[in-house]
């Protein structure tokens, strides 16, 4: 493999340097327990429908982190409507919050009601309608799911987000099929958005959610696409000598961030999405990589090997010093940012050791929890617009997969996808 498809792939493997030692905060799993809900399984035509709405939302739910959904087998009764709610049966149970909803055909398709209760109040919290085609059964599960997340913790709610990320399924030696999918953020009803004989890299979504940026080697050689979803059209946006690599928005989609070597090294540019200009943003004989943008749109984050091994660094678009932002550890790579800016995640290597694994780091504080554990090579994090989930990818059991975490570190579950291997994950912005 030619270097520069090495550095595409893998990322960067370089030679060890000096660094500030710290102890890292390692985090298994969390230290409290998440709050007790009971979502019940939805009553009056609820029962026949293909998708079991609780059981999404339910799911949802937990997958953030913040709840502990409550088995149905468990529930002593089953209520469908307000006034069948008997406090006390949820008390028994430990629940803090009982939702249950009621499905009704409507039109072409079902109306859902659903009701959200405080159980050591006695109160409703929130409760609301819904309507759609059994088709969207999953969309208004997440609807759902996203109103009563933000109704109980202030956050609002990532579950009707979407998921790129590409596989790999090898059929012989020289015969592998690469495909660029989307998917709800679980992993459900993926879909195909290309396929080709070459490597698909870096997926990323722009924040209108309608176009996504990727790497494509159709070529024989890297290049950058935009293509829209709804409509499949493709436009190639570079085409220079040398690595074309990494592509990242600009928070008001107007500006590309990605990596050429074009001059021989690889460096960061920024292009203006209307007029094509070209900016170069560094200028350093080590390898700079991996561009993410803060919300400013005037800072970006980046990988770079400067200090003798890989670090992040930031600095301002228009050029000038870069400020290291990492020390813990020997090895940190591929930035991501949370929505607040607080946190930074990244593929992390403690001191001493040769596992990788996705870590967060206080930006504030300088301590860095690691989020993933039982693996070794975890890579290409992503985060959800709200923070408190984020994806990478992995090998389980000799295959890449992808993995779920919550932030607060008591989730940790595969994602279901398709065959093949899976790697390159990204997360939608907010879509609604």
């Amino acid at each position: 493999m030619n270097t520069l498809i090495r550095l595409a792939l893998l990322g960067l493997v370089m030679l060890s340097g000096m660094a500030q030692a710290a102890d890292p905060l390692v985090i298994s799993s969390g230290t409290d327990r998440a709050t007790p809900i009971a979502v019940v399984p939805f009553g009056g035509a609820g029962a026949g429908l293909p998708e079991d709405m609780a059981q999404i939302i339910g799911s949802d739910l937990r997958n953030s982190g913040y709840f502990e959904p409550i088995p149905p087998q468990n529930m002593i009764s089953r209520p469908s409507q307000p006034g069948e709610i008997i406090y006390r049966d949820w008390q028994a149970l430990g629940a803090q919050y009982v939702l249950i909803g009621n499905v009704q055909p409507g039109g072409a398709g079902v109306q859902i009601q659903y009701s959200l209760f405080n159980v050591t109040t006695q109160q409703q919290v929130d409760a609301g309608n819904v309507s759609g085609s059994t088709a969207q059964l999953r969309d208004m599960a997440h609807y759902i799911a996203d109103q009563a997340f933000e109704k109980l913790t202030g956050i609002k709610g990532a579950f009707s987000t979407r998921l790129l990320y590409v596989t790999a399924e090898r059929f012989g030696a020289n015969n592998t099929r690469y495909t660029l999918q989307r998917s709800d953020y679980d992993g459900a009803r993926a879909v195909t958005l290309l396929q080709s004989r070459e490597p698909i890299l870096s997926p990323s979504f722009a924040p209108d959610g309608r176009r996504i940026a990727y790497v494509s080697f159709e070529q024989r050689r890297p290049r950058i696409f935009i293509q829209h979803i709804d409509t499949g059209r493709r436009e190639q946006v570079t085409d220079f000598e040398g690595l074309n690599g990494a592509p990242a928005w600009s928070p008001d989609g107007g500006r590309l961030a990605f990596v050429l070597s074009r001059d021989g090294n690889p460096e960061i540019y920024v292009m203006d999405m209307g007029s094509r200009q070209l900016r170069r943003v560094t200028s350093h004989p080590a390898i700079d990589t991996e561009p993410f943008w803060g919300k400013d749109g005037q800072t970006l984050y980046f990988t770079s090997d400067r200090g003798g091994r890989p670090q992040i660094y930031k600095t301002s678009i228009h050029g000038g010093g870069a400020e290291r932002v990492t020390f813990v550890g020997n090895y940190n790579a591929n930035p991501k940012l949370s929505a607040d800016e607080k946190t930074l995640v990244m593929v992390h290597r403690q001191d001493g050791f040769t596992v990788f694994r996705v870590a967060a780091q206080d930006l504030q504080r300088g301590t860095v929890r690691v989020l993933s554990a039982q693996t070794s090579l975890d890579e290409s994090p992503t985060v959800a617009p709200n923070g408190a989930m984020l994806i990478y990818a992995t090998r389980q059991q000799g295959r890449g997969v992808l993995m779920l975490v919550s932030t607060n570190g008591r989730v940790r579950l595969p994602l279901p996808v398709a065959q093949g291997e899976v790697r390159e994950p990204s997360w939608s912005p907010y879509l609604n």
